[in-house]
């Protein structure tokens, strides 16, 4: 049961995340300062330090709340009443608005930036956004074998396959800032398109 405080106390919590990815997106991981974040966001350094311990704990909690909203859909009791192409769609679409999101692109910006100065920090980025959506696809993938939809050797090489897909040369091109963020219907076309080729491959059928 979700009370009116614990609403107040996520909502605080969803609104400081955003306020300090969009510093960190403005200023750069080592410019921004927890008091840059304060000013942007309200609240103390007290409360701060007592939820994530530090800067880099609050990246960390940055990139695991975008993960997590991708990963909702991957919920069990999700897929056990669902097909595997609309579980697949559903993630798909999910992941894609995560990936394109203003705070995951400035997350990936700065992860690629501060790679060589930080890498135990994108070393987590990497565990806690991309390869953990990959390793909770791979268990969807291994339970939809048994069921007899698909058929592979290696469910985490699969489902590597389809987050790829999902970002695509699109993702490239908005972290680039050659494009603004795609619309709604071309999410969709996209993901359409990747969860086709991933079930049924690129070649016709027999019996065309």
């Amino acid at each position: 049961m979700v009370t009116a405080k614990s609403g107040r106390l996520s909502g605080r919590r969803e609104a400081l995340l955003q306020a300090a990815a969009e510093v960190f997106f403005e200023q750069g991981y080592v410019a921004t300062s927890i008091d840059a974040i304060i000013e942007r966001a309200g609240g103390s350094k007290r409360n701060i330090y007592s939820e994530f311990g530090s800067k880099e704990g609050l990246f960390s909690a940055i990139v695991t709340n975008s993960a997590d909203m991708a990963l909702s859909t991957l919920a069990t009791e999700e897929i056990k009443r669902h097909s595997l192409r609309e579980t697949l769609t559903a993630f798909g679409q999910q992941l894609m608005d995560i990936y394109m999101s203003p705070t995951v692109i400035g997350v990936y910006r700065i992860a690629v930036t501060e790679a060589n100065r930080f890498p135990a920090l994108v070393k987590s980025f990497y565990e806690q956004g991309p390869g953990r959506a990959a390793s909770q696809l791979a268990d969807v993938l291994e339970f939809a074998k048994e069921r007899g939809e698909i058929r592979t050797d290696d469910c985490q090489r699969a489902a590597g396959h389809f987050v790829g897909m999902i970002r695509d040369n699109l993702h490239l091109q908005v972290l680039l800032g050659l494009r603004p963020p795609p619309s709604d219907e071309e999410v969709q076309e996209a993901v359409a398109s990747a969860v086709e080729i991933f079930l049924n491959g690129v070649r016709p059928s027999p019996d065309k």
